[in-house]
């Protein structure tokens, strides 16, 4: 194994988290603020490009990680037992790196820019630190918070905000985007090796490139170059996948070059949920952002 590519690739990975039953939680009810297209958020990126910022959860600021991978918003069990937040219903989660055990609790409000949302369920979560970093995260906000509105990231200035669904705010190009499944599944797709490869993940969670797996790389091996291993960490533990350097990609018009491609095994979290692959971070801040699956679209301009 390449220890330098390890290292590289330490705290890549958050998971997703699937739905179990409901927590004895007031129903949610969440909305954004007249003035939300001026409630930026900042943020800075981590040593594994994710999103990491302050927010508010019940009153109080947390560090928090915007990560459109995980399908519930999560607490950490730390930030729970301090806020006195009790777990009301056991449950397991699909990450990757495998299983998670979980509780269900109750939150009495969230806060992120312009959205506000009073009530519902949260998962309470053991987080590794590998995953994150040296700094502890309270709060993994999750697709059950941001699906329903279009998410603006603008990496170049270190900020991001949550807009009514169909607006539009600068030009780029377009992908497709949709939601699937009810782990609330971001999907798009891409071109590589002369082939389209769907449905891809949209994960802002996960701090790599691009992931592959061995099903969607076989046969275009000749894109990539020399191959090495790599160990990541998800929520449910240690990964273990290839990892190569592909010169060129495309998603939808716009081409990527020098993108670093991780292979994983058909047992991981992609293949387990049907899909081809993920779009991690890694590739996302290189570009401006719009994510709004609720216009079917994903919209980048190049940074």
């Amino acid at each position: 194994m390449d220890v330098r590519a390890a290292m590289t690739f330490t705290f890549a990975l958050l998971a997703l988290l699937a739905p179990a039953s409901d927590a004895q939680a007031a129903p949610p009810v969440s909305h954004l603020a007249a003035d939300t297209e001026a409630r930026w958020v900042p943020f800075e990126l981590t040593a594994s490009n994710q999103i990491r910022f302050r927010t508010l959860l019940n009153g109080r600021w947390v560090d928090a990680i915007l990560d459109t991978g995980v399908s519930d918003t999560a607490v950490s069990a730390r930030f729970a037992r301090t806020a006195g937040m009790k777990p009301l219903v056991p449950g397991q989660a699909d990450a990757i790196g495998g299983s998670v055990t979980l509780n269900w609790g109750a939150v009495d409000r969230v806060e992120v820019g312009g959205l506000v949302r009073p009530g519902g369920r949260i998962a309470i979560i053991d987080a590794d630190p590998r995953v994150t970093g040296p700094v502890p995260v309270d709060l993994f906000v999750g697709a059950d918070l941001l699906a329903a509105h279009a998410l603006e990231i603008d990496y170049d200035a270190q900020r991001f905000r949550l807009l009514p669904s169909g607006r539009m705010p600068f030009r780029g190009v377009t992908a497709p985007l949709r939601l699937a499944g009810p782990a609330g599944l971001y999907l798009s797709e891409m071109d590589l090796g002369g082939r389209r490869h769907r449905p891809m993940i949209v994960d802002t969670g996960d701090g790599s490139m691009v992931t592959l797996t061995r099903t969607a790389w076989r046969g275009i091996e000749q894109s990539g170059g020399t191959v090495t291993t790599a160990i990541a960490w998800g929520l449910g533990g240690q990964v273990e996948s290839e990892v190569t350097i592909v010169p060129a990609l495309r998603i939808a018009a716009l081409p990527a070059n020098e993108i670093e491609l991780r292979i994983e095994p058909d047992t991981g979290f992609p293949g387990r949920k049907g899909a081809a692959g993920r779009l991690g971070g890694g590739l996302l801040r290189r570009h401006r952002v719009l994510l709004d699956p609720g216009a079917g679209r994903m919209i980048l301009a190049p940074a």
